[in-house]
């Protein structure tokens, strides 16, 4: 009887703290929500930036740029993932905003089984085609084998990182984002400490990176699942949920689409710049983009934890048509990001060289970094806005504007600039051709959301 009790008392409170979100300042619930995402993901960029300090230093300067390489086929894997993970974590947002509260765990159980599926599907298929895809992506007969022994182990661990990335999503929309930051935190420490073991003492090299990550994101997922399979949260696993339902699933695709072309065409972008820059700079330039990259996207991973925050806000309210809401959160989240991004920006700008040091004792390699990181940072304030106007799009279920937008930064203007500034002016071209796209698509999100109208489609 007790038991009883206590469950509804904790489903009571868990209903509580969804309905929050439609009634405490706004201001207050994107502090709440944000700076557990904020941790979180600066923790999941601390968590990449890991493997390249161990291996730039452990491995050495050709699997730093075989890092480079293996990103496309790693941007595959997140596409797919984010497609179900986003698009599930959406969706359950708009059906607890509408109260709806056996939907949203049927959408739970969804994409979990979702998760399972691509996971196996994804994985298989890349390791059949493994080194073929590699060398087509830019890999030389340095990289190559790096390349192989690092993602061939992510790839046998594909449905775990699937997993492991969807539920930390749920967990979110489940009004728990304390208990995503912390999956997070606990994944890159697990992770740090067995990097270097792996590495050194079982002298496992670029393999052991890999498998560090896999361990790493295996045992914080026993975790998770064990968060949702309390039949006393209001958002759990049932048996009987795990069975795709059609329009289920299709309502997950739709809403996934948008990072999933964000992603895929993200791994497009990258097959055209790895090659650009083996043709103008050879290895060492790979390898530079490599560490630019990931200085990068520890500022680009700090404004997706603020939208991470945005998005349980800004869907319930959407469902609940609050637009008054929804319109305050916006602009919150707009300013933090744009504040975070130039701050990413200075540092950029006045220490890339400590930065570089990081990752490599190379000479050759931290010269070209250097110029890369300053080049690739110019514009970086104006990301803040674009990322949290596309996700504002895709949280409200505005596909066609979300996918657009998505497509627009990398595919519409990176890949001609990519072309045009090349040919024009080699490696630097190759460089500039990273902010002048994203200073455009933040011109055509500056005019796309001057047009929307804040209505409900139902209204």
């Amino acid at each position: 009887m007790w038991r009883f009790f206590l469950n509804r008392h904790i489903m009571k409170d868990n209903k509580e703290a969804t309905l929050a979100l439609g009634t405490q300042p706004v201001g207050r619930l994107l502090w709440q929500y944000a700076l557990p995402g904020v941790i979180a993901m600066t923790a999941s960029s601390l968590y990449n930036m890991v493997d390249s300090i161990f291996i730039g230093h452990g491995v050495g300067p050709m699997a730093l740029a075989a890092l480079g390489i293996s990103f496309p086929l790693m941007n595959i894997g997140a596409a797919f993932g984010a497609a179900v993970g986003v698009g599930g974590a959406t969706l359950m947002s708009l059906r607890l905003g509408q109260r709806q509260y056996d939907k949203a765990n049927h959408v739970l159980g969804n994409m979990v089984a979702l998760n399972i599926i691509m996971g196996v599907l994804v994985g298989i298929v890349s390791i059949i085609f493994l080194d073929p895809i590699l060398t087509f992506f830019g890999a030389s007969e340095q990289t190559l084998p790096h390349a192989h022994d690092y993602m061939f182990i992510l790839l046998v661990g594909n449905v775990i990182t699937h997993l492991y990335l969807g539920l930390n999503a749920a967990l979110r929309s489940a009004s728990k984002p304390r208990q995503a930051m912390i999956a997070t935190i606990v994944t890159v420490v697990l992770n740090t400490i067995l990097d270097p073991i792996f590495i050194w003492p079982l002298h496992m090299g670029i393999k052991g990176a890999a498998i560090a990550t896999i361990l790493a994101q295996a045992i914080v997922l026993c975790w998770q699942l064990w968060q949702f399979s309390r039949q006393r949260e209001l958002l759990h696993l049932e048996w009987r949920f795990l069975k795709p339902a059609r329009a289920i699933v299709k309502d997950i695709v739709s809403i996934g689409i948008s990072p999933f072309a964000m992603q895929l065409t993200g791994c497009v972008v990258a097959i055209f710049m790895n090659n650009a820059l083996m043709t103008y700079g050879g290895d060492l330039a790979v390898g530079a983009y490599s560490i630019a990259n990931r200085l990068g996207f520890i500022f680009f991973m700090v404004i997706m934890g603020i939208c991470q925050g945005f998005q349980p806000i800004a869907g319930y309210n959407y469902g609940a048509r609050n637009m008054d809401r929804v319109k305050r959160v916006l602009r919150l989240t707009i300013t933090a990001s744009v504040v975070a991004m130039t701050v990413g920006w200075v540092i950029g700008e006045l220490l890339p060289e400590p930065c570089t040091r990081l990752f490599t004792d190379d000479e050759g390699l931290i010269a070209i970094s250097i110029r890369g990181i300053r080049i690739n940072m110019l514009v970086f304030p104006v990301i803040g806005y674009q990322a949290v106007v596309t996700n504002f799009f895709q949280t409200i279920g505005k596909v066609r504007i979300s996918i657009f937008m998505s497509l627009s930064r990398q595919l519409l203007f990176l890949l001609p600039m990519l072309l045009l500034f090349s040919s024009l002016w080699g490696l630097d071209g190759v460089w500039f051709s990273l902010p002048a796209s994203d200073f455009v698509a933040a011109v055509v999100a500056v005019i796309i959301m001057q047009r929307f109208k804040f209505q409900h489609p139902d209204q």
